[in-house]
């Protein structure tokens, strides 16, 4: 973690130059040169894929193009850092995610204030994590699983991409609500190896992974799905409930990405890309194209965005402190 010190150090004094120029003024020809559009995490993933569509409909719709340019690192945090301080004119948007939210508490010390220092502008785009088990696992619902948990206390391992990753906190919530005990076996990566490897394998009983990782391995026999982590049953696969309904109830969990604009960015600006995606979110191509991503379109006013943003930090800062997770 050196190296990412010392990046966020020298980005915490821009944070602060930046926040001491207010509000950039009004331009109400937005946009009249190219937007970029920064993705925490490098290309070929599923943020990078959202990134990319919007990305495109927007340069079509607005005449100006929108670039996407991934800067991977820290779980997002140096993208976000760079974004934080960039300028608030409106040409640098961050894709957020519930990764950064989960951030806030993972991390002791950023050099911004996720809540301050972005101005919400709209929700992409939110889809489920499923849990996944091992074959060998005596258990075909939600319900069935807690009570085989009970009654072996420590024999349940689940696998997880990160510390902090939703991997991790899916279950760590899940283990709170449901009052068992699960031990933490920590991978690089959830696809296709090693985490998923050893769930086939049985080295470990259960994940909480994302539907694109574990969906071909569930219709091919190799895992079995007990639950989608929403709060409704998914149009891709409609026949595995919800944890919610299949024995925990009030459980759930939704990655997510949005769109985020520096703090001080004129509203016009903000209102332009807001009403811009919520269209483009209608559109029946792009709903066809996210649900070939397992994805639920978004959409919703920046105040709505705002709410969730906060009631996912309150959410996830809770559950970092019961499981100890920490990236420092």
């Amino acid at each position: 973690m050196k190296p990412f010190a010392s990046i966020l150090a020298a980005a915490t004094l821009g944070v602060l130059c930046h926040q001491t120029a207010g509000a950039a003024p009004q331009d109400p020809a937005y946009p009249v040169k190219p937007v970029k559009i920064v993705v925490g995490y490098a290309p070929g993933g599923s943020s990078d894929a959202v990134a990319r569509l919007v990305a495109n409909r927007l340069s079509e719709r607005l005449g100006q193009s929108f670039v996407v340019e991934n800067r991977p690192g820290a779980a997002s945090n140096i993208a976000a850092a760079g974004v934080a301080r960039s300028p608030n004119d409106g040409y640098t948007i961050l894709l957020g995610s519930n990764a950064s939210t989960i951030n806030v508490s993972l991390y002791k010390k950023l050099p911004f204030d996720f809540q301050k220092d972005f101005a919400p502008v709209v929700l992409l785009t939110r889809f489920p994590n499923i849990m996944a088990v091992n074959p060998s696992v005596p258990a075909t619902t939600v319900a069935e699983f807690i009570s085989y948990a009970k009654a072996h206390p420590k024999g349940i391992f689940f696998a997880s991409s990160g510390a902090g990753s939703s991997t991790r906190l899916s279950a760590e919530l899940f283990k709170m609500m449901a009052g068992i005990q699960m031990e933490h076996v920590q991978y690089k990566g959830s696809a296709p190896a090693p985490a998923l490897t050893d769930l086939m394998a049985g080295q470990v009983q259960v994940m909480f992974d994302t539907a694109p990782s574990v969906m071909p391995l569930i219709k091919s026999g190799k895992l079995r799905a007990l639950a989608v982590t929403s709060a409704s049953p998914q149009p891709f696969a409609p026949e595995i409930p919800t944890v919610d309904a299949g024995g925990l109830k009030g459980y759930e969990v939704v990655s997510w990405y949005a769109l985020f604009l520096p703090a001080g960015t004129p509203g016009n600006v903000v209102d332009t890309l807001n009403k811009e995606v919520n269209a483009i979110m209608a559109e029946k191509e792009t709903r066809e194209k996210l649900a070939a991503m397992v994805a639920t379109p978004g959409g919703g006013t920046p105040e709505a965005l705002r709410q969730f943003v906060g009631s996912e930090i309150t959410k996830w800062g809770a559950v970092v402190k019961a499981s100890g997770a920490t990236a420092d």
